[in-house]
């Protein structure tokens, strides 16, 4: 597979350095209008086609396959130009920004590989967990409790998001945020709903944007995205829960939590560690509220399905539909907190 990066800035390095540890892939190309990132990028990983544009890139068309890791405003018309060429996606999340477009997205990927990089798919504990709901280990669901939690505006361990373009993007919806919501709030609804072998059904949401700078803007930047939001969910399968997520949550730096309890037992996920970790309340432990430690093995990772989704004509989940479904649910949120209801 002879792949294309589209958009070289920080994540690409890691689409980049995984998809060079797939046998068979080759990094032909990278395409981004940043001249110095590109060249920089390129360098990094020994990319000799280079592009200014996308469109440069079509016109050449000497690749298989396109990482889409532009921000979250150009996913929508890049990802469908680089469909109507013919070319496979693997596109970073959110999909698109409302799912009007997550879906005409998703209807023309038909007969493609289109897949989208919800990371938090690659965490062994997630799989193991939704392997046991299936098999019926804590019986019917019935509750579910989920966070995301990170801390980058309340410490500097990433940097100084006062200063630095790459965080100051995700506070402001001009800049094509949907603040926490959009960013981490699509891995958590997966993560929860995934693990839970049930879609969500509804929603009721609450999203707070806290004032941060002096009026609420810094430079280009008007600081007026969602910071934190607060969830009621509603599952097909009729479990319900609470999922919320902050950029606020001092003392985390980039934790999920998820818990799910069924009439047989109960299940508590995280993504800690190169594997996460997975406990569980079930059979003679569950009268006693004991809970211990699942065993777990490596899985494959979402570089990795794609490279086998492209090699196999046909793709494989996170799909295209999965995150069209899950952008209707963040559309609905946002309805939701409008509407008060």
């Amino acid at each position: 597979m002879r792949l294309l990066i589209l958009g070289t800035g920080g994540m690409a390095r890691q689409h980049a350095a995984e998809f060079a540890k797939i046998p068979g892939i080759s990094l032909v190309a990278g395409v981004d209008t940043n001249a110095g990132n590109l060249q920089e990028f390129c360098d990094s990983f020994r990319i000799s086609q280079r592009f200014s544009s996308l469109q440069a890139a079509l016109d050449w068309g000497q690749f298989d396959a396109v990482a889409n890791v532009t921000p979250d405003s150009a996913h929508y018309p890049t990802t469908l130009a680089c469909l109507a060429a013919g070319k496979h996606v693997f596109c970073e999340k959110p999909l698109a920004t409302n799912h009007a477009h997550a879906d005409e997205m998703a209807q023309a990927a038909k007969g493609l590989v289109g897949m989208v990089n919800l990371t938090y798919r690659n965490v062994a504990a997630l799989q193991k967990a939704r392997d046991m709901v299936l098999a019926g280990a804590v019986g019917t669901v019935r509750h579910i409790e989920a966070s995301y939690l990170q801390s980058w505006l309340t410490q500097p361990a990433w940097g100084d998001w006062r200063t630095e373009s790459q965080w100051l993007w995700r506070l402001s919806s001009a800049h094509g945020s949907l603040g926490v919501l959009g960013d981490v709030g699509i891995h958590i609804l997966d993560f929860a709903s995934y693990a839970a072998a049930s879609d969500i059904a509804d929603i009721s949401c609450r999203l707070k944007t806290f004032h941060k700078a002096k009026n609420g803007r810094i430079g280009d930047y008007s600081l007026d995205a969602n910071d934190s939001f607060a969830a009621h969910i509603g599952l097909e399968n009729g479990a319900v829960g609470v999922v919320h997520a902050s950029r606020f949550a001092s003392g985390h730096l980039n934790d999920l939590h998820l818990r799910i309890y069924g009439e047989k037992g109960g299940l508590e996920v995280t993504n800690s560690g190169e594997l996460g970790s997975l406990r569980a309340s079930i059979g003679d432990d569950m009268p006693l509220a004991a809970w211990r430690d699942v065993p777990l093995m490596p899985v494959e990772n979402n570089y990795q399905r794609f490279a086998q989704a492209v090699a196999a004509g046909q793709t494989r989940e996170p799909g295209f539909a999965r995150a069209a479904a899950l952008q209707k649910i963040i559309d609905l949120a946002v309805d939701s907190d409008k509407a008060a209801r």
